[in-house]
């Protein structure tokens, strides 16, 4: 059976919106316009496509696409190269038997457990896919307040805990970057049932979460600032790096780190040795 092409066309209509003709270099057509950004035909003279085969990829009915046509698309688009790898995974033939697959419980990593253990001055957590966690230090649970034991949801914690938006204090960047790589993550995985159910959900109860959904942004887990507000240690301010294991591509260790000699760096080593218990 062959894929559904409905996100691929989404996605083609969200990016056109945003780019005008002049900011795609070209001159506008002609005519009433009812679009904020480029017409189907201006993106199919720019991507070098006739008007016909561009409405069909963008209206689900064209089964086979090569990769000559998406980069083509993705040069007129002005895609950055996250965006051009989910063109690439939404236009991939792929079929929904998979779908079937049994729940495959995930593991830990054993290197990446590792080096979380070399770095237990600062919080350390380990995520799996769709963010299920699947370690985490103690310092990890005393910054953020949660336990977030093995095999919870970091992305439910996110939405669903009103200490996440209490405590995190850019909630709203880290949030809208959680829905953005989610929609990354279901790009590489739409026989994912599991995914594509959480996502349902999150998106029927959070408004956030659908407005964010609906603008078809997409991201890599990348380095950020993360600034929290602790009811014992007061102001903390981390940048966030993410370590990938080559053989455990759905694993991700994520870093706290700190700037040596900052307030936050300071504070660290004694909120470990207070020996915080989350808050119910």
């Amino acid at each position: 059976m062959p894929r559904d092409r409905t996100a691929l066309g989404a996605f083609l209509r969200s990016r056109r919106d945003r780019l005008t003709p002049s900011q795609a270099g070209i001159e506008a057509f002609p005519g009433a316009r009812r679009v904020p950004g480029l017409r189907r035909e201006e993106l199919a003279v720019l991507a070098g496509l006739s008007p016909d085969y561009y409405s069909r990829l963008e209206q689900g009915r064209q089964a086979n696409i090569s990769a000559e046509v998406l980069d083509a698309l993705a040069r007129a688009l002005r895609l950055d190269e996250v965006e051009h790898a989910h063109l690439r995974d939404l236009a991939a033939p792929t079929t929904r038997h998979r779908a079937a697959t049994p729940h495959v419980v995930q593991h830990p990593d054993p290197g990446l457990l590792r080096v979380m253990r070399t770095l237990d001055h600062v919080p350390v957590l380990l995520l799996g896919h769709r963010g299920v966690v699947l370690a985490r230090n103690a310092l990890l649970t005393a910054v953020l307040g949660r336990p977030l034991e093995q095999g919870t949801s970091f992305v439910r914690f996110m939405f669903q805990d009103p200490l996440a938006r209490e405590r995190i204090v850019n909630w709203a960047d880290f949030a809208s970057a959680t829905v953005a790589t989610m929609r990354r993550e279901i790009g590489r995985r739409p026989y994912d049932n599991r995914l594509a159910a959480l996502v349902d959900e999150l998106r029927t109860t959070d408004g956030d979460v659908a407005r964010w959904w609906d603008d078809h942004t997409v991201r890599d887990y990348a380095s950020v600032t993360k600034r929290v507000r602790h009811p014992d240690a007061g102001p903390m301010s981390f940048d966030i790096e993410i370590v990938c294991a080559p053989h455990e591509p759905d694993q991700r260790l994520v870093v706290y780190t700190t700037e040596p000699g900052s307030p936050t760096s300071r504070v660290l080593p004694l909120l470990a040795g207070w020996n915080v218990t989350p808050r119910p």
